[in-house]
């Protein structure tokens, strides 16, 4: 693929990068086909040390001025085989600077009926409406004219002329591009959007949980700002269904004014501004309002979806990479009630040992066999670890271990409750039929929260990042968009992290640089039949498996106590060659480089080594010789979460709580604290003024929070992390009568119908 010099150049003036950098990246990406992790990790000397971020948004600046340009030229030859262009025109599309212009321009000429504009023309009144704009002289003497010049043929009489002519400027006044950019600039500085409720708003099942936009109104400037965007969201998903009006507002005057201003700015001389007046007024009204009100909703919807997005990916990198287990055999636990709790044992690998089902609750009560069969199972596969899904019954299963088996009790194995969201939708995929055939989707939930706990990346990817419960609105939001940025994330992360290729499963594969999920078979297919890799190279001879793969996804890939040492480290193949020569010179093997600080030591400060492979590039290496597991993730810590609470009415006022932050939002943090229903820490209720709650706050943190109220009957509990409990309190009561629903910590229903927490 052929580099576009004329869109490298559009990337540096958008983002401001250097053009030397942004050139190499774009060279990288299109012209040899490089993934993004595999450019920010191994060529740092060409970037310039550019991140991923970086280098996705001048893959997507580039994109955007391709579709910019190919557009622009379908509208240029669309409407030159219509034989409608005009100089004028042509010069205004070359000069569109995106593509709300763009369409604005071809707007005329998408409708195959014809329009009234467009017969008043035919019917030869172009030049009756260019007397109505200009025309200062004798009124009656003009219509006298016009009545002799223009009623004929198909015009009947001069009231119909007139008429033709008004539709004529009436489209001359929409179809202005500066008009409309003027406008647009006007709204966006000074217009409002405005939300009521529709009159068979009451027809619609739940149609309260909208009441705090009945009668609201908010600058569009303010909405504008991508904090505050989750608003848009809310009315906007009121209006699909039907509760609410949602439309832009501006002062009648100003839209009048600045068409006036451009086309006929001497009202007093005009013999016509009567007709004028109505011209423009009905420009406005019927075509340039409903449009820029439509355009500037999709500009707003595209601000909060890339905000909700963000914060979607944030969520979703820091879940991915929160701490791990490791290599540990795990009991993993999904709670029942009348079907039982389904037990099942992972081996340190992830592989699926065995299972039973126990029934500690009500109608069978079976705490004692319960507790012996837990017991007996933990002794068996010397298990230490214990984990359990925090759906239904979750808190009390946690609480009978802890009570019941002497092993939990007597802290000897570790028990804890983890999140088992998506556990549901990785039981019912193809992936999990395909592991496990003869289990029940019960069984195989059980083993997903088991490996998830053991390593939280290598499971996660299995499931639709959508269905892991980190996101605001993600069923609003574009789809299309929101999956490629998520798909993003979960590369970046598993690069990040890296892969044992001897352990990894396909879906972990991949997402591996240059692999996907066609190869990523390929490669699990030829370890079943071949055994484990005992070394990177041998991937070469794996099926689909090119030179190119090859190159993109080596250095992610680990070998652990394979032929060459290097083959567990980060460090790319395309180095052995150098690196094997330079411990040859020092007289050493290439396994006493990976275990000899002193040989490290030595090797970092070899500056023709450095001049000759790069600073950041030995940098890096250095850094993958010391890593004693490569692993960049910390290791898990248990939570221990407050004892002796299972539900809300043992959740109290004033108490202080362990929590685990479980979901962040541009409106607040969603808080874990050991009971099924999540708790809302809203962003007013820091002890300081946080602009960006994902700036203090990651998932899967813990903190301690303060019960500040518990609503038993909507089975909400609102947090805090404030020390002043009085003003706590005075300031929920005072958010929840506010109109502005962004103030109030129990408003979240009003944000698009948010049952029980869950965006």
């Amino acid at each position: 693929m052929n580099l576009n010099k004329d869109a490298l150049v559009f990337c540096v003036t958008e983002l401001g990068l250097a053009p030397t950098a942004v050139h190499q990246v774009g060279k990288l990406l299109f012209e040899e086909e490089a993934t993004v992790p595999f450019i920010a990790r191994y060529r740092k000397e060409v970037t310039g040390n550019m991140d991923e971020v970086q280098i996705r948004h001048i893959q997507e600046k580039y994109q955007e001025y391709i579709e910019r340009e190919k557009r622009r030229e379908y509208i240029l030859e669309a409407i030159k085989k219509m034989e409608a262009m005009t100089p004028e025109l042509e010069k205004q599309i070359k000069k569109a600077a995106n593509l709300n212009e763009l369409e604005s321009l071809y707007a005329p000429f998408k409708s195959k009926k014809k329009t009234k504009a467009m017969i008043a023309k035919e019917n030869g009144l172009e030049p009756l409406a260019e007397i109505i704009l200009s025309e200062k002289g004798n009124k009656e003497a003009i219509l006298a004219s016009a009545q002799e010049k223009f009623v004929k043929d198909k015009v009947k009489d001069l009231n119909e002329a007139f008429e033709g002519a008004i539709d004529i400027l009436v489209e001359k006044f929409s179809h202005q591009l500066e008009v409309r950019k003027e406008l647009t600039e006007t709204f966006w500085k000074q217009g409002l959007m405005v939300s009521s409720k529709k009159s068979k708003a009451h027809e619609i099942s739940d149609y309260d949980k909208y009441r705090d936009f009945f009668e609201f109104t908010e600058p569009l400037k303010n909405l504008k700002d991508p904090k505050s965007s989750h608003r848009y969201l809310a009315m906007r998903r009121g209006m699909t269904q039907k509760v609410l009006k949602v439309e832009t507002s501006l002062d009648e005057n100003i839209p009048f004014d600045i068409i006036q201003s451009f086309f006929f700015p001497l009202k007093e001389k005009l013999s016509f501004y009567d007709l004028l007046e109505k011209a423009a007024k009905k420009a406005y009204s019927v075509y340039l309002h409903p449009s820029l009100d439509l355009e500037i909703k999709n500009d707003l919807k595209k601000i909060a979806d890339s905000a909700a997005i963000d914060i979607f990916g944030v969520n979703l990198k820091d879940l991915l990479l929160q701490p791990y287990l490791g290599s540990h055999a795990v009991m993993g636990i999904d709670p029942g009630v009348r079907t039982g709790c389904k037990v099942v044992i992972i081996d340190k690998t992830g592989k699926f040992l065995g299972d039973h089902v126990v029934y500690p609750f009500p109608p069978r009560n079976d705490i004692k066999g319960s507790a012996e069969i837990i017991s007996k199972m933990l002794e068996v596969f010397k298990i230490t670890y214990i984990c359990v899904g925090n759906g239904t019954y979750g808190r009390e299963t946690l609480a009978f271990l802890q009570e019941s088996v002497k092993a939990v009790k007597e802290k000897k194995v570790n028990a804890t409750m983890i999140s088992e969201a998506g556990a549901s939708i990785y039981s019912a995929s193809d992936i999990a039929r395909e592991e496990f055939p003869d289990k029940d989707v019960t069984v195989r939930g059980a083993v997903s929260i088991a490996r998830r706990f053991q390593d939280p990346l290598a499971e996660l990817v299995k499931i639709d990042p959508k269905s892991i419960g980190v996101g605001q609105y993600q069923h609003d939001v574009n789809q299309a968009q929101l999956k490629k940025s998520l798909k993003e994330v979960v590369e970046s992360c598993v690069n990040f992290v890296g892969v044992d290729l001897n352990t990894a499963s396909a879906p972990l594969l991949s997402y591996v640089s240059g692999i996907g999920p066609t190869v990523s078979k390929q490669v699990v297919q030829y370890r079943d039949k071949n055994g484990k890799f005992n070394s990177r190279e041998e991937l070469l001879k794996v099926t689909r498996f090119s030179q190119k793969v090859y190159e993109q996804c080596a250095g992610f890939l680990r070998i652990y106590n394979g032929k060459n040492p290097l083959d567990g480290t980060f460090i790319h193949p395309e180095r052995y060659g150098i690196l094997e020569a330079w411990a040859k010179k020092h007289h050493k093997s290439l396994k006493e480089l990976t275990e000899e600080g002193e040989l490290q030591s030595l090797l970092s400060k070899d500056k023709e080594l450095e001049k000759e492979i790069g600073a950041m590039t030995l940098k890096d290496i250095i850094s993958s010789l010391k890593a004693p597991t490569q692993d960049p993730r910390t290791v898990f810590k248990s939570v221990e979460f407050t004892q002796g609470i299972s539900g809300l009415d043992d959740i109290k006022p004033g108490q202080w709580y362990t929590g685990v932050v479980s979901n962040i939002t541009m409106f607040g943090a969603f808080v874990d604290i050991g009971i099924k229903e999540n708790g809302l820490l809203h962003i007013s209720q820091f002890n300081e003024y946080v602009e960006n709650i994902s700036d203090k706050l990651k998932v899967g943190q813990e903190l301690k929070v303060k019960v500040l109220e518990v609503d038993k009957e909507r089975k909400r509990i609102s947090l805090s992390l404030k020390t002043d409990s009085h003003v706590q309190s005075t300031s929920i009561s005072k958010a929840s009568r506010s109109k502005k629903p962004q103030e109030s910590g129990f408003k979240n229903n009003a944000f698009g119908g948010l049952k029980g927490f869950k965006i």
